[in-house]
């Protein structure tokens, strides 16, 4: 038997990944331009929905770069980023046992829209300590079909592949319900023994951290039991 030349086989790899990947990244980067149109639109029905005496709730789209782009709504600010890198699953995740994702090896592959949220005074009075929250993340392949991880509804109804390639009016819901999400998790204040004590260098220099609230509905790695 004939031993397949190694540097051929990896030849091949690359050109079938990277152009599996390729493909992959065009369809998301399409899918994220069309997501950043809905969420203008989402902010623009909004804004003509608000009474004129809520002045203080505001509602606002900014465009960051390529990859990113902002809708603030009152207190809340949801960040929408896209991942360069092209991603697949661990075999044991449910995905991989799809019929579709078992066809062919490119439909194994995704790329990444993620959605989080942070206070909007976080980022106002730049307390880069402030945790944020991953609400959803929106997963598409070469052929613009789709799942999402998410809370929320959006931890249910597209938790499975779908059979037809994202549209508009998907991400148009996607943007609702990510609003949703942010403004129905209030904020909850720190336990007082966490705040209890402060020193001199966060009184002078972190006042705007100090107090700062978390999401309820998110459970961050330090809110364990304060001795």
């Amino acid at each position: 038997m004939t031993q397949q030349d190694p540097l051929e086989h990896i030849k091949v790899l690359l050109e079938n990944k990277s152009n599996a990947k390729q493909i992959t990244y065009k369809k998301l980067l399409t899918a994220f331009q069309q997501l950043q149109h809905e969420s203008m639109r989402v902010v623009n029905e909004l804004a003509k929905k608000m009474h004129p005496d809520d002045g203080d709730v505001t509602v606002s789209f900014e465009e960051v770069n390529e990859h990113e782009f902002h809708v603030k709504l009152a207190g809340d600010l949801l960040v929408f980023v896209l991942h360069t890198n092209i991603v697949t699953f661990d075999e044991t995740h449910g995905v991989m046992k799809d019929p579709y994702v078992m066809e062919r090896d490119i439909n194994r592959y995704f790329g990444q829209i993620m959605i989080y949220n942070f206070m909007s005074d976080s980022v106002k009075f730049n307390r880069i300590n402030d945790p944020g929250y991953l609400v959803a993340r929106v997963l598409i392949n070469h052929e613009g079909r789709f799942l999402i991880e998410g809370e929320g509804q959006l931890s249910f109804l597209y938790n499975t592949i779908s059979q037809v390639p994202i549209s508009t009016t998907d991400l148009n819901i996607v943007v609702k319900l990510a609003l949703t999400v942010a403004i129905e998790n209030d904020l909850m204040a720190p336990p007082f023994p966490q705040v209890q004590f402060i020193t001199l260098n966060q009184k002078l220099e972190k006042t705007q951290e100090l107090g700062a609230g978390s999401k309820i509905g998110f459970r961050m790695s330090y809110q364990s039991k304060v001795e």
